[in-house]
């Protein structure tokens, strides 16, 4: 059984996305009172730009082994910032044999990078990238949503849920990650 997971070209593309994002992290510390003023969501995205908010390496292998087991042929996924989530998302559902990843961004420098990422990694023909607001973008999605993972701006995880609802499948799986932390 291939696991893509395992691919050189995925393997080699997470660490090196994962030590970035760790190289980032005292930078990313000392500009957390700049980012506590109310903000659009354009606008905190912007801010954020080039940080990495990854999921944790072992999150990442959560998300995979959900995938895996669960078998969605729609997953969708609401933050994508620079992929790496999408990349486990989409290697469970190319390991699965069939389905796609829908995720969505703002930013257009972490668009660019991200679709660069899932090019490398081989997994571009399983993710579709939603660019801009995904209130606007996830409207016209078709169903049905059998997988969802929240990990973008917490104030929006409910409207997004509500908007998703009507095409989520019965026994629909919604994971939310970092609930707990503040959004910035």
């Amino acid at each position: 059984m291939a696991i893509t997971l395992q691919d050189p070209k995925v393997s080699t593309v997470l660490d090196r996305m994962y030590d970035e994002a760790k190289n980032q992290m005292s930078r990313l510390r000392d500009m957390r009172g700049d980012l506590d003023r109310p903000m659009t969501a354009q606008e905190r995205a912007d801010a954020m730009s080039e940080f990495y908010i990854p999921v944790t390496p072992e999150a990442g292998r959560l998300l995979y082994s959900l995938v895996r087991a669960t078998r969605p042929t729609t997953v969708v996924e609401f933050g994508m910032s620079f992929g790496i989530s999408a990349v486990y998302l989409a290697a469970a559902v190319r390991d699965n044999g069939a389905g796609r990843v829908v995720t969505t961004e703002l930013n257009a420098t972490k668009i660019a990078a991200a679709k660069q990422t899932f090019a490398d990694t081989g997994l571009a023909d399983v993710i579709t990238v939603l660019e801009g607001d995904a209130l606007s973008t996830l409207a016209g999605l078709d169903g049905p949503v059998e997988f969802v993972l929240l990990d973008g701006w917490k104030d929006l995880y409910l409207p997004v849920i509500e908007l998703l609802e009507p095409r989520m499948s019965t026994g629909a799986l919604v994971v939310a990650d970092n609930t707990s932390a503040a959004d910035t």
